[in-house]
């Protein structure tokens, strides 16, 4: 059945511990919390989520790990994100289906299965809201260097058509930020500059004008610096369709970049 809802959701290392947030983060976070209560009320069989702290240099990794346990102090930030235990379930039957589609569609997907495979912040902090409980299965997948836009695009196209395909109820997870030009000092804002093209970016969102989001991403990237290239946004695009509403939710700064809570959802699924 179709994707019942996507998102892109903010990982900032400060909001890890909803008591570290600042203040203007704590809009985010409190839109984080209501979503986990929607993401719960579907009742989804599945959370598939790509994070941009999983860089990939070659192969589009998907983590088809039955049990994603383990305990996670960031390298990047050990100061804010230290010591967090975290155990979801996996789903290895569809990780390996997302792995096969992929392979014949002439993407390099490879399956990894590692207990011992530590997971990144913008994978566990996301999830410390949106699924309190650890009681969803998530498959996890990276964003890939050498991969471009468009290739990342189309293995979202992949993805998805993998996942309306599956008789399971999924929810889709998008976990950076849009500019990302990164400054000491979390209560700085992008440049003027940099943020125009955020709100041009959002407006086309909101006008659900996708496929002209899509389009200014190659520009958009380079010039605001977009994490990861923007790879996570094109994963995210080639996902949703015309049938998906937009609501664009709390957003705020990070050290120089602007994260927002946009949330994609199936109507006629429901």
């Amino acid at each position: 059945m179709p994707i019942l809802f996507s998102m892109l959701a903010p990982h900032v290392p400060s909001i890890c511990h909803e008591e570290n947030a600042p203040s203007f983060q704590q809009e985010m976070v409190e839109d984080m919390k209501k979503t986990a209560n929607k993401i719960k009320s579907l009742k989804p069989d599945v959370i598939v989520l790509v994070s941009c702290h999983w860089p990939s240099t070659f192969f589009h990794y998907v983590d088809a790990t039955p049990e994603h346990k383990g305990v996670l102090t960031a390298f990047e930030c050990p100061d804010l994100i230290k010591d967090v235990p975290y155990f979801w379930p996996g789903d290895a039957d569809l990780a390996a289906q997302l792995v096969a589609a992929g392979e014949q569609s002439g993407i390099k997907a490879v399956s990894v299965n590692d207990p011992y495979y530590v997971w990144d912040y913008g994978s566990v902090v996301p999830l410390r809201y949106l699924v309190p409980d650890e009681d969803i299965p998530v498959i996890n997948l990276s964003v890939t260097l050498a991969a471009s836009l468009q290739e990342t695009y189309e293995w979202g196209k992949t993805i998805k058509k993998v996942l309306d395909e599956s008789p399971k109820n999924i929810v889709f997870v998008s976990s950076g930020a849009l500019s990302h030009n990164l400054v000491r000092g979390r209560e700085n804002k992008p440049t003027f500059s940099e943020h125009a093209l955020d709100k041009e970016f959002l407006q086309f969102i909101a006008n659900k004008d996708y496929d002209s989001a899509y389009n200014m991403l190659p520009q958009y990237a380079r010039l605001a610096g977009v994490e990861s290239g923007g790879r996570h946004l094109a994963m995210l695009l080639g996902m949703i369709d015309q049938n998906d509403e937009a609501t664009i939710g709390a957003a705020g700064q990070s050290s120089g970049s602007w994260n927002a809570v946009i949330t994609f959802e199936q109507k006629q699924a429901i």
